[in-house]
């Protein structure tokens, strides 16, 4: 008598990256509105601001605990950001991907390439504008930031541009109707 073995298939882990106002977050949104896929949730060092919601906007964490999962290497991937850590918990992402179930992480370029290093099978998926000219158009539309924290967004986003080609993928968010296709293109191969 022969066993027919079912494999167990599981998750792909997505990681998400670009520059302020290249329209990463909204891809994401979009994505998660239509597909199977799921957003991992951050954990931070710094208050919530007024509607976050623990568990579902961030982890939010003390200090103390933050570095611990740090020595216990219990983060994917963490960074101190003007005195406040990000990170992303290893276990929840773990569990996850051995279910089956795929996973998305939307984080900076420092955190993919982090994430990269520990999960080779990443795949990393850089969102860029059009062109500068657009990004500084869409950053100042928000009108959400004064004049000098623009122009320092202007600058890391230049700064961010260059890490583009350590991805796996580049996305040009010229249209977001094409942008999300492209996305779900690389998302269900």
């Amino acid at each position: 008598m022969e066993l027919e073995v079912k494999q167990h298939k599981k998750g792909r882990l997505f990681v998400i990256s670009g520059p302020s106002g290249a329209g990463k977050g909204t891809l994401c949104s979009e994505i998660l509105k239509e597909e199977q896929v799921m957003l991992s949730i951050s954990a931070t060092t710094r208050a919530p601001r007024e509607g976050e919601i623990d568990g579902k906007h961030y982890h939010f964490l003390t200090a103390q605990v933050f570095r611990k999962m740090i020595e216990e290497d219990q983060l994917l991937e963490w960074a101190d950001v003007f005195g406040n850590y990000y990170g992303t918990p290893r276990k929840f992402v773990e569990e996850k991907l051995e279910k089956g179930q795929n996973i998305i992480l939307e984080i900076d370029v420092q955190g993919a390439l982090q994430v990269k290093e520990k999960l080779p099978e990443a795949v990393l998926i850089f969102v860029k504008p059009p062109s500068m000219q657009e990004l500084r158009r869409r950053i100042e539309s928000r009108g959400t930031e004064n004049k000098e924290v623009r122009e320092k967004r202007l600058q890391e986003a230049a700064r961010e541009l260059e890490f583009a080609k350590k991805y796996d993928y580049v996305i040009i968010n010229d249209d977001l109707k094409n942008a999300l296709n492209d996305l779900k293109q690389i998302l269900y191969r």
